[in-house]
């Protein structure tokens, strides 16, 4: 998927290793739906006639269909790898549609909504364990972090819990409702809404760049990215969009009520970012909102 349309910079792009050792060949969503076209991605695949096929996204506020995309690639003959890096949560929790069975190979972090330690998992079917296995040792790593290992396996353990998927139900509505109260104020939401933990805003209206957002809500304790949005006019380093995520904060405890107070936050931050006053008082505000929802060490009963 390209980059500029959601994709990852390990999906091929060429400043990442992947887009110089492999020829790659980029679909991305349509205009106006700003979804992917399944039709569109089926005829690049006969087209090209790749040996792989990437999904999964970075940047993309959608439900992915992996049995569309495992359906091209069975019929142009071509491995299927599906990256849920950032949707592992949503998937373990059965809130989102899985690859498992569908894709060759899928592909995770095990931190974003799966909420581990920061590190990474390749699920493949039998047939290519070994070439797997041998490819990350000795290929391309050296002795195992046990720490991080047991960490992981705490991060699995909690997500068979029920609360676990309590937790991913919470981070799909907050998504929903902060995107909701950003439309209210007059802010594009990138193919209308959300469907799962993240959705991207363009500020082309708005007369902002991302670059612009992002910095004006670090100053106030908000943290965003600046990001590209689709068909986007503007250069990779200085965006037309800036994306905003709801794990974190739901994982701190923060729900329906507190995502409008961050819209308001964030909107009255961008129309007073000449305002160093007005945006020191909206600091004080997210300082006190963030002290009700602390920190907290989580415990897996044995």
């Amino acid at each position: 998927m390209s980059l500029d349309h959601g994709g990852h910079l390990s999906h091929g792009h060429n400043v990442n290793f992947v887009g110089q050792i492999f020829k790659i060949e980029r679909y991305g969503v349509a205009k106006g739906s700003e979804r992917i076209e399944m039709d569109e991605v089926r005829k690049t695949a006969e087209r090209v006639k790749p040996k792989m096929i990437v999904c999964g996204a970075s940047a993309y506020s959608r439900i992915i269909d992996f049995k569309a995309f495992s359906e091209i690639a069975k019929a142009v003959g071509a491995l299927l790898l599906a990256d849920i890096a950032h949707i592992a949560g949503l998937v373990a929790a059965g809130l989102h549609p899985s690859p498992v069975g569908l894709a060759d190979f899928v592909t995770t972090t095990t931190h974003k909504t799966l909420r581990g330690p920061r590190g990474g998992m390749i699920l493949c079917s039998q047939e290519h364990a070994k070439a797997v296995d041998k490819a990350v040792f000795p290929g391309q790593q050296g002795g195992p972090l046990e720490h991080v290992i047991a960490a992981k396996a705490v991060s699995f353990k909690e997500a068979l819990a029920p609360e676990f998927k309590d937790y991913q139900k919470q981070i799909i509505e907050n998504a929903k409702v902060l995107a909701e109260e950003m439309a209210k104020r007059a802010y594009r939401i990138v193919s209308g809404g959300t469907e799962n933990h993240l959705f991207l805003i363009d500020l082309g209206p708005k007369k902002l760049t991302g670059a612009q957002a992002e910095s004006t809500l670090e100053k106030i304790g908000i943290t965003v990215n600046k990001n590209m949005i689709p068909y986007d006019p503007r250069k990779p380093m200085d965006p037309s969009g800036m994306r905003l995520g709801t794990p974190l904060v739901t994982s701190r405890g923060f729900g329906t009520g507190e995502m409008r107070q961050i819209a308001d936050l964030i909107d009255r931050a961008l129309e007073s970012r000449e305002d160093a006053a007005k945006l020191e008082k909206l600091h004080s505000e997210t300082k006190k909102l963030s002290a009700r929802f602390p920190i907290r060490p989580r415990y897996v009963k044995s």
